[in-house]
């Protein structure tokens, strides 16, 4: 999972638990009856996971609700839906796609359904599961008589065909466990996707809506022998003369003036408010509060013709609401700018003070080179080399390199080699690799007032201004001069004589006075000899913590840069996801939530003290997540502020005070430009109608039969629910409807119009021609004779 992945994953979640109304001042609603979902078809199967979504977010006994996709025997394999509640029905028919579909697509469907009597059995196995299962959930409906079934195909699916043998098969099975059923069918047409194939694909979609009119027809009666036992007996299923469904909506990609700029998703909104109006459980609030219910037979009554023909129905919903996906990216954004802008205030620091806080400063060092080097005490033991017999008169006037291979051969050399500068050298090489690098990174795991920021810019020798390099350099110049110093003092030594020498001399006493020459020489010319060593050391540590701190600089140069990266991430993702949003609704957002998120930020702060997000409850240490790469910043990031930010004060507001407060945040208070209450309910009323257009496009926007309901979603006592109200009874001819919800994320609207008829449709009436060719060349779109459909309108 990526970055990008990572923070859409967490906006999405946020949006959907904010638009889920079941945070501390949200209520879901809950329907009254059980709910089935049949999708019918193998396009369906791509709105079933959607559909599920959506109903999640707005029913809170959703999880009682159960989803059949009816689909053909050869795209079972490619079927991608599944869960407890999700049923594939497999149906004993293949189905082409359109570069394989045949002349006689539809009608070989509906033959090869017919034909298979021994394979029916298994739909009626699984129908009836499916009646079982529902009883498992009845602690989440009010009541068992009556069951809803929502049927949900695509109008140039070719199992269509079967919409009547499928319907009435699950009608008469749930019948024996319900005492009725009510259903729907939903008709959803792709425009868009027609593209390629539209002479078929629209062929074939005016067919279906042929079959549709028939079925809905007051005469239409059905009878097939579609129960089948397990003992392979076949019992009649009848239909008697009336319409099939309750009512049927078409919904399509396009809205009444043509245009396709809603979301797919939002047709299956449609069909969640849709169910939820006819089968809505009443709370105890919602009686008080709500005004003109939805009345199913109302509705109906009212799309039919005097001739007593049914008309179809179709909806528009808009929703003003908080733009959650868009603030949570915000937040994330500002959050994350928030804590660089902390790691970038590090306290004024000299270099020396710098170098002191990686351990380099000589104090330090000179600690270092005495552990490594040992102490001055085993030079007294090399009085202990034996010595050659050479008197005092024979040595006076040698030099002192002279008089030590004289008095010792080559015996101190390496006396000194073995207890010096070989034990320095493997107490140099057992010195830790990467000391330094352990040491700062254990530093950059506390919370304290240096971050990897100061380290990158502290190790950084392009940039002279912070940087410790010239400091740590002139101390490299000054151990370099100080080591030459001294060994060339002890080769000055070396030549001197021994004579020149200042040491105790008794006359006569030659061996006595050997003796104090031999001490005397381990005290100058041995300590210059360590001192060199440990000159030597510091070089060598200095060369090793330069080579560090070169490191050092290399990984938090790529921290920095893996920090200006995720930056980017963000500032993109919350820029396109704000794009996305509707002009006015996400509107500010960048500059208003900077400022919250700050604020909260502060609060945190001055609660639990400064250095409080590098604590383990909330970040850590950054530079521990980046090692980790920056999707383990992101998903910390993510959590922090879901747990942290997101959850504070501002964040509960209605979203009328949240939109007025933003609208507002770029203008000061004096200024007569500040956006009213009343100018924002009257532009969020007017958005709500002007988006709530109709998903269908009809040949006359006014048909004679035109009838219209407009329903509010939300809390009815809201101000501007109040406000929206008013303004509808002032010149409204229709009818209005308020559904309460206890919410403050935000108002829907639904719009219903009914009343069309197939004809008034501008799909069916562009696609008839096709529909008219094909079958003038050979095609057969029925599975039953064309002659019992109604006339080609």
């Amino acid at each position: 999972m990526n970055t990008y992945t990572i923070v859409e994953k967490y906006a999405a979640a946020y949006s959907r638990d904010e638009g889920r109304l079941s945070g501390k001042d949200d209520s879901q609603s809950s329907i009254h009856y059980p709910t089935v979902f049949l999708f019918i078809g193998d396009k369906a199967g791509d709105a079933i996971e959607p559909m599920i979504r959506v109903n999640e977010r707005k029913w809170d006994n959703s999880a009682g609700v159960m989803y059949i996709h009816a689909l053909s025997r050869n795209a079972v394999a490619s079927a991608t839906a599944s869960g407890s509640r999700i049923v594939r029905l497999v149906l004993p028919v293949d189905a082409g796609h359109a570069p394989d579909k045949s002349k006689t697509l539809r009608r070989d469907v509906h033959r090869q359904f017919h034909e298979h009597n021994h394979e029916r059995f298994e739909l009626n196995r699984v129908l009836r599961q499916v009646s079982g299962d529902i009883a498992e959930y009845g602690r989440l409906y009010a009541s068992f008589d009556r069951i809803h079934l929502a049927i949900i195909t695509m109008v140039d699916d070719p199992l269509n065909v079967l919409v009547p043998e499928i319907t009435l098969l699950a009608d008469a099975i749930f019948r024996q466990s319900f005492k009725s059923v009510q259903m729907d069918l939903y008709v959803l047409i792709n425009e868009r996707e027609q593209a390629e194939t539209f002479g078929y694909a629209s062929s074939a979609g005016v067919a279906f809506l042929r079959e549709v009119d028939y079925m809905q027809s007051p005469d239409y009666a059905f009878s097939a022998p579609l129960h089948v036992t397990e003992d392979g007996i076949s019992i009649e299923v009848t239909h008697p003369a009336s319409p099939l469904f309750d009512l049927v909506y078409v919904l399509t990609d396009k809205n009444e003036r043509g245009m396709s700029t809603f979301a797919e998703e939002d047709n299956y909104e449609i069909i969640c408010h849709m169910n939820l109006l006819k089968n809505r459980k009443q709370s105890s609030s919602g009686r008080l509060h709500e005004m003109d219910n939805y009345n199913n037979t109302s509705l109906r009554n009212n799309v039919m013709t005097e001739s007593g023909r049914l008309g179809y129905v179709s909806a528009g919903l808009s929703k003003v609401a908080r733009p959650n996906h868009s603030i949570a990216l915000a937040v994330l954004y500002h959050f994350y700018r928030g804590l660089i802008d902390r790691m970038k205030a590090a306290p004024e620091r000299t270099p020396a003070e710098k170098l002191s806080w990686f351990g380099l400063d000589p104090q330090a060092i000179a600690a270092r080179v005495e552990r490594v080097v040992p102490d001055e005490e085993r030079l007294s033991d090399m009085n202990g080399i034996m010595t050659h017999n050479i008197s005092f008169s024979q040595l006076k006037r040698m030099t002192l390199r002279e008089a030590e291979q004289a008095l010792f051969g080559s015996g101190c050399n390496a006396y000194f080699r073995d207890n010096y500068e070989q034990v320095a050298d493997k107490a140099f090489r057992d010195l830790p690799d990467g000391e330094l690098l352990h040491m700062v990174r254990e530093r950059l795991a506390m919370p304290a007032d240096t971050s990897f920021y100061q380290v990158y810019a502290w190790t950084n020798e392009a940039d002279e201004g912070d940087s410790v390099w010239p400091l740590l350099h002139s101390r490299i110049r000054d151990a370099g001069r100080a080591l030459e110093t001294a060994r060339a003092e002890l080769e000055q030594k070396y030549a001197e004589t021994v004579e020149e020498q200042s040491f105790q001399r008794v006359p006569l006493l030659d061996k006595h006075n050997v003796r104090n020459f031999i001490r005397c020489f381990f005290n100058t010319v041995y300590r210059r000899k360590r001192e060199v060593l440990r000159l030597e050391t510091e070089l060598r540590l200095y060369r090793k913590y330069e080579a560090e701190l070169e490191r050092l600089h290399e990984i938090h140069a790529k921290h920095v840069q893996q920090m200006e990266s995720l930056e980017e991430t963000l500032r993109d993702a919350a820029l396109m996801s704000i794009r996305r949003a509707d002009d006015y609704i996400g509107q500010n957002i960048m500059e208003y939530y900077e400022r919250v998120t700050a604020d909260i930020m502060q609060e945190i702060e001055a609660k639990r003290g400064p250095g409080t997000f590098g604590e383990e409850r909330y970040m850590g240490s950054l530079a521990r997540l980046l090692e980790q790469g920056t999707d383990a910043l992101a998903a910390r990031l993510c959590e922090v502020c879901r747990t942290h930010i997101l959850t504070a004060a501002p964040f509960r507001q209605t979203f009328e005070e949240e939109l007025l407060q933003r609208a507002n945040v770029m203008i000061e208070y004096s200024n007569q430009e500040v956006l009213s209450k009343d100018e924002l309910f009257k532009k969020l009323y007017r958005m709500l109608e002007e988006h709530a257009g109709i998903h269908v496009r009809l040949l006359d926007y006014t048909h004679e039969h035109r009838y219209e309901e407009k329903y509010f979603f939300g809390d009815a006592m809201s101000e501007f629910m109040r406000y929206a109200l008013g303004e509808e009874e002032t010149s409204r001819i229709y009818k209005l409807g308020c559904v309460h919800e206890q919410r403050s994320s935000g108002v829907e609207k639904l719009n219903i119009m009914g009343g069309f008829q197939i004809e008034d449709l501008l799909y069916y009436r562009n696609g008839k021609m096709y529909y008219e060719s094909y079958e003038q060349n050979g095609y057969q779109f029925h599975g039953i004779r064309s002659e019992v459909l109604p006339p080609i309108r």
